[in-house]
């Protein structure tokens, strides 16, 4: 297997702060040696238009909001173009891959115009066509797509929809559940197998977006294929927001790449019947009878 890569998905824990937006980049980079951190954009006025009525009224969980309607708390927590491209920047500086995931075509557009190596698609917009389109034909980066909450039927729908636009070698699809948390019983790890026998010669890669709690998940995830996880991260876990809960404060990041990394080390065969590090022991105390 190839090594694993690593994703700190920040989103908006960020909680609007370009201050805390850089340690979370630092941190991921010094201290947990992630290899790529991402975060998320959409256009408010798009969305308000699209979910008048959501966009209007007050956050569903007052206590995890950041304004008086759902409108002002995204407003509040979203980053410009502009600030983005200084993330970018700032990732470029610290040696670390910057993306993004982007939930509507103005959002796809002011990402592109940073050129990252790979815009995310949520699973929540992965049928957006018209967006979709002007990625494949204006985006030379890899396309990386969420497949929860979206049918064997759709998934197929749009690879094939990637692949008449010439462009599924460069996308990577995730296996993913959307829940903040899941419950283990509903990860359902195995549709990691599924989307490898159905896609694994016709797309580039296959990839984990785990919204569990703990690390063990993601082990098994690379074990079984994917070898790009991407797990939600944050400073602390107690935070306001709905993401926070989800995620895995600097510490739980360093140890998943830790761990992925021994794994990967250890999924090997033999090279020899007796390794050097066994002859030793081989010598010492196998017990041969003729």
């Amino acid at each position: 297997m190839n090594d694993p890569m690593v994703i700190a998905e920040i989103g908006c824990n960020h909680t609007g702060d370009m201050d805390i937006a850089r340690e979370l980049i630092s941190t991921a980079k010094i201290f947990c040696k992630a290899h790529a951190v991402k975060f998320q954009k959409r256009d408010i006025a798009t969305w308000t238009d699209r979910k008048p009525q959501q966009y209007k009224a007050a956050h569903p969980n007052p206590v995890h909001a950041y304004g008086n309607t759902y409108r002002e708390h995204r407003e509040n927590l979203e980053f410009s173009r502009e600030q983005h491209r200084e993330l970018k920047a700032f990732c470029d500086d610290m040696d670390i891959l910057y993306s993004c995931s982007v939930w509507d075509l103005p959002s796809a557009k002011d990402i592109a115009s940073l050129s990252p190596k790979f815009i995310k698609i949520p699973s929540a917009c992965n049928m957006d066509f018209p967006m979709l389109t002007w990625l494949c034909t204006e985006y030379e980066g890899e396309i990386h797509i969420s497949t929860g909450m979206t049918t064997k039927e759709e998934i197929e729908q749009i690879v094939q929809f990637l692949e008449n636009h010439d462009r599924a070698k460069d996308t990577v699809l995730y296996n993913c559940t959307s829940g903040y948390p899941v419950p283990f019983e509903d990860v359902a790890l195995l549709e990691i197998e599924n989307l490898i026998e159905a896609y694994g010669e016709r797309i580039k890669d296959i990839g984990f977006s785990g919204h569990h709690l703990g690390i063990a998940v993601d082990i098994a995830a690379y074990t079984l294929g994917a070898e790009i996880i991407e797990r939600h991260y944050t400073l602390d876990r107690t935070w306001r927001g709905t993401d926070h809960a989800a995620s895995l404060e600097p510490d739980g990041v360093r140890r998943l790449v830790r761990d992925l990394t021994a794994v990967h080390k250890a999924l090997a065969y033999k090279s020899e019947d007796v390794l050097p590090i066994e002859q030793e022991q081989r010598n010492k105390l196998k017990h041969l009878t003729k």
